[in-house]
């Protein structure tokens, strides 16, 4: 019999480590290779973790709650065949972070013996030993917090870790003593009969999001009105045959998604992200679309290089995403180093939204529902007016980096591109 230690196994770019939701093994009980033995969460995602090898859970050394770094031993599983060596067993993954600044910052993890652990983020000059997530940097980064600063801030997180909430009461706070005129927050009243809800983690983390980007960048937003008829009338003609070849259904996300990697590679400073005041260029094409889930929550899977498919392998590519994203199914990587968003709100019926931005990102496209409308038409005998297929698409972008013409300028690219869809396009 052999003894080999299972890891926390790296779950994407810039996850350094997880914590244990559930073990859905215990010990004692006989796993298969490849078999959920527990599932694991990040900031980006929940998921089932595979046993790396078969045999028996021998002993559970992580318990449910604790937080986990990338390569460190959760647990220990009995095995037949001969000893394995430890250094092997325990070897972790490469831990890669987003950008350089992050790279000085964390220390890489490094293979031991009997345990692989991430060394903390220190500041020589305050003695602060504490570890600091690469969210929490970015927030400081962006607010202008010296890690000295940082080494003052209290951490209700495990071993006094900071987390997102004390990083987000702590500005609230800050912004108070500076103004000097303190806002206090109103009490929710509750009345008989009122039911109270707790959040559950997802909403938690969505809330946490959405008041970071509005602290971080000033959101401004554009609108621009698309004719798609051409689109609505192709798709129409070809969506049957599609379904009957692919075993899918078309929709109309894959033709938005192709048009906004055509306007970003016209308008590349549109694919950028923000480190402290430093613009990153993206080289990549990342599109996030957002996907609502039976909870009511939302989560953005990500279309890595976007630019790079033409519109059967994102429509292929979206149906996948999103069925996964609904059955709990992605994996973190599918949700990680998107360099712009696009949100469906016309799905809900709704014409029009202001989108808030996914940091790092600095931009993002709500398009709305397509409905038909009369519009005045130009033809070589004279003006008509006849019904076309139009719809809102709405552009909110960061107008730290991003000025009104280029914001502006972008969406509508994005419009034009929808526009002259070829309605002789094959399938």
């Amino acid at each position: 019999m052999a003894t080999v230690e299972m890891v926390m196994p790296k779950m994407g770019e810039s996850i350094i480590e997880g914590t244990i939701l559930t073990w859905l093994k215990k010990e004692g009980e006989s796993i298969e290779e490849d078999e959920s033995v527990l599932e694991v969460a990040t900031d980006k995602v929940d998921t089932e973790v595979p046993s790396s090898h078969a045999g028996v859970l021998k002993k559970i050394l992580a318990k449910e709650g604790d937080v986990v770094a990338v390569g460190a031993p959760i647990a220990l599983i009995e095995t037949e065949g001969e000893e394995e060596d430890d250094t092997k067993a325990t070897e972790p993954k490469e831990v890669d972070t987003d950008s350089s600044s992050e790279k000085e910052d964390l220390l890489a993890a490094a293979p031991s013996q009997t345990a692989t652990i991430i060394n903390p983020v220190t500041e020589k000059s305050t003695g602060d030993k504490r570890f600091y997530s690469p969210l929490v940097l970015s927030i400081a980064k962006e607010e202008g917090i010296s890690k000295a600063e940082l080494a003052t801030i209290p951490g209700t997180g495990k071993e006094g870790r900071v987390t997102k909430h004390d990083m987000l009461d702590y500005l609230k706070s800050r912004s108070t003593a500076t103004s000097g005129t303190p806002m206090p927050k109103a009490a929710a009243s509750v009345s008989a009969g009122d039911e109270i809800i707790e959040m559950d983690r997802m909403r938690k983390m969505i809330s946490e999001r959405m008041v970071a980007s509005k602290q971080i960048s000033p959101h401004v937003t554009s609108f621009v009105e698309a004719d798609v008829t051409n689109i609505v009338l192709w798709r129409n003609k070809v969506k049957e045959a599609y379904k009957n070849k692919m075993g899918e259904p078309l929709t109309f996300t894959p033709f938005f998604v192709e048009a906004v990697a055509k306007a970003i590679q016209d308008f590349p400073m549109i694919n950028i992200s923000v480190d402290g005041d430093r613009i990153i260029k993206k080289k990549d094409i990342n599109i996030g679309v957002a996907v609502a889930l039976p909870s009511g929550n939302l989560i953005v899977p990500v279309i890595k290089k976007a630019n790079e498919l033409n519109l059967t392998g994102l429509s292929k590519k979206i149906n996948d995403l999103a069925a996964r994203a609904r059955t709990n199914k992605l994996a973190a990587d599918e949700l990680s180093g998107g360099t712009y968003t696009i949100s469906n709100v016309g799905s809900f019926g709704n014409l029009m939204g202001t989108p808030i931005i996914m940091q790092p990102q600095v931009a993002i496209l709500a398009v709305g529902a397509i409905t038909k409308k009369p519009a005045v038409m130009e033809t070589p005998t004279g003006d008509v007016i006849a019904v076309r297929h139009k719809m809102f698409l709405s552009h909110s972008y960061d107008h730290r980096v991003v000025d009104g013409s280029l914001g502006g300028m972008f969406v509508k690219r994005v419009a034009d591109y929808l526009e002259a869809f070829d309605i002789d396009s094959k399938l």
